[in-house]
């Protein structure tokens, strides 16, 4: 696959610009639309190849993947006259890394399936650090035969690549996904908190229940730009808030009750209310030490 195929990728933010320089690095054709062209000028200097809409990239390509930001945005970028599924090439391949709707990622599969298309919702988790370093885990949803036609590619992106099942089924494992960050981001703050007010040095607390039953990777990797009063997103308040509405909608349609998410999406609300939405998840822990108005 490797030596035959082009890839398009839309959306180069946070997480989707290093995507981007990963596949590079391991010899795919990259080619690349974003909304703010000027936004992906490094990724154009480095060779990356710039296509001026969403259409004349889905026609230059093979496999399509696109991470953006909410529902709304897969939509625009999927479906209408200049969208991919009216545009991408018959036999084409569109990955979508967005973490949005399960219904939405079995609406494109429908409409792709029309176009003689294959589609698959292949949400990530790992944030800034996991797409810098190529080991995101990647939860997909779609056909058997097109996630084995395509691991070749995830593989440089990810580590922990695991089909879950048919059309949606990424998307429903990646709302499981931030259910469990959800509640164990207040731990983590709680926890920061209270190692301070003991007088005990936060980091040396972490050395020490990092690598015990409280371990996770939010204490690991987040819990240390808490200490340091590093804010800068990993991943954005307002996305993390995005995925725990799409989370408790779901919970709530089929009939589950999941205080944890509740509590936690109230508290982030309230951090996005006093100008975090564009901080890093870590940000939270503001609300625990009183540094907002």
């Amino acid at each position: 696959m490797q030596s035959k195929k082009n890839i398009g990728f839309i959306g180069t933010g946070v997480m989707g610009k290093s995507i981007i320089e990963n596949l590079q690095k391991a010899g795919f054709t990259v080619h690349i639309f974003t909304r703010t062209k000027i936004k992906a000028q490094t990724l154009i200097e480095n060779g990356a190849i710039w296509e001026n809409s969403i259409a004349t990239l889905a026609q230059a390509t093979d496999v399509i993947m696109t991470m953006v930001g909410y529902p709304n945005d897969v939509e625009d970028i999927y479906f209408g006259s200049n969208g991919i599924i009216n545009n991408a090439k018959p036999g084409s391949y569109i990955i979508d890394l967005t973490t949005s709707k399960p219904a939405l990622a079995k609406l494109i599969d429908q409409q792709a399936r029309s176009q003689q298309l294959h589609a698959l919702d292949a949400p990530v988790s790992g944030g800034d650090i996991g797409a810098k370093n190529g080991t995101l885990a990647i939860m997909v949803g779609g056909e058997q035969s097109a996630y084995e036609e395509v691991l070749p590619i995830l593989q440089v992106i990810g580590e922990n690549i695991i089909l879950q099942g048919e059309a949606g089924a990424g998307q429903h494992t990646k709302l499981a996904n931030q259910i469990a960050i959800a509640s164990n981001m207040i731990g983590v703050c709680e926890t920061i908190v209270y190692a301070k007010k003991a007088g005990l040095d936060p980091l040396k607390v972490l050395d020490s229940i990092t690598t015990g039953a409280a371990g996770s990777w939010s204490l690991s990797n987040l819990a240390p730009r808490m200490i340091k009063g590093d804010f800068a997103p990993g991943f954005f308040v307002k996305h993390f808030i995005k995925d725990m509405t799409i989370a408790l909608e779901s919970a709530q349609e089929m009939g589950l009750s999941t205080p944890g998410l509740e509590l936690s999406l109230q508290l982030y609300k309230e951090l996005a209310s006093k100008g975090e939405n564009d901080s890093g998840t870590q940000a939270l822990i503001k609300l625990f030490t009183n540094e907002l108005p």
